[in-house]
């Protein structure tokens, strides 16, 4: 499964949330991406004031933070 986290540099809250997605590696098979949204207006626009966010590509589905662990294991599974 394809996941991309949209973080930003120096955000603790995204590296949290990565430290979760990595948590749930040992349960699926998942391949993360990390964008941080600096590197495009759009994206900064899009999700700056809303990081970290997930974003699924199969399902194009988003989960914005705050999320929990059951609340990340629902939008995964």
């Amino acid at each position: 499964m394809e996941i991309i986290l949209y973080s930003g540099k120096d955000c603790c809250l995204c590296e949290q949330a990565f430290d979760m997605l990595e948590n749930l590696t040992v349960e699926a098979s998942l391949h993360t991406t990390k964008v941080d949204v600096r590197s495009s207006t759009d994206l900064f626009h899009r999700y700056g004031a809303r990081i970290p966010v997930l974003y699924r590509q199969d399902t194009q589905q988003e989960l914005p933070w705050p999320f929990d662990m059951q609340q990340l294991k629902e939008f995964m599974f």
